[in-house]
């Protein structure tokens, strides 16, 4: 019995070192996920998204609500930097029942770009298409 408490303990603190390790290795994966966006580098986000998916098995749903650039969610950075390609990607790629969800300060992106007056956006019209 005391063998299998030893073990047992060895492999729960084995996987928390793990699960730790794999968290920090993904927020190194998306530290300059911001720049990216800010700069409309399509191509790098695309490349990005591909490298998280494939070494870690998370789509952009998984972190979308994770990530803040300056308090703002991804696509409100891309709204707001005016980059129109990657503001759409990130639009394409998100469920639209994710899209319609309130975020972090209680309002849905709907309202925001409402609020903002950016209603004639490229992106904001991409996302009032999939709402």
């Amino acid at each position: 019995m005391l063998k299998f408490a030893k073990t047992a303990a060895l492999v729960l603190t084995a996987s928390f070192g793990i699960n730790a390790t794999a968290h920090a290795n993904v927020e190194e994966a998306l530290a300059n996920i911001c720049t990216i966006v800010s700069a409309d580098d399509k191509g790098e986000l695309r490349k990005k998204m591909r490298d998280v998916q494939s070494d870690y098995r998370l789509k952009l749903r998984d972190y979308y609500a994770g990530i803040t650039c300056n308090g703002q969610s991804l696509i409100r950075t891309a709204l707001q930097n005016n980059a129109t390609e990657v503001g759409t990607l990130l639009v394409k790629k998100m469920p639209s029942r994710d899209l319609s969800e309130p975020e972090q300060d209680g309002k849905t992106l709907q309202a925001w770009i409402n609020d903002n007056g950016m209603q004639n956006n490229a992106i904001a019209k991409e996302v009032l298409a999939r709402l």
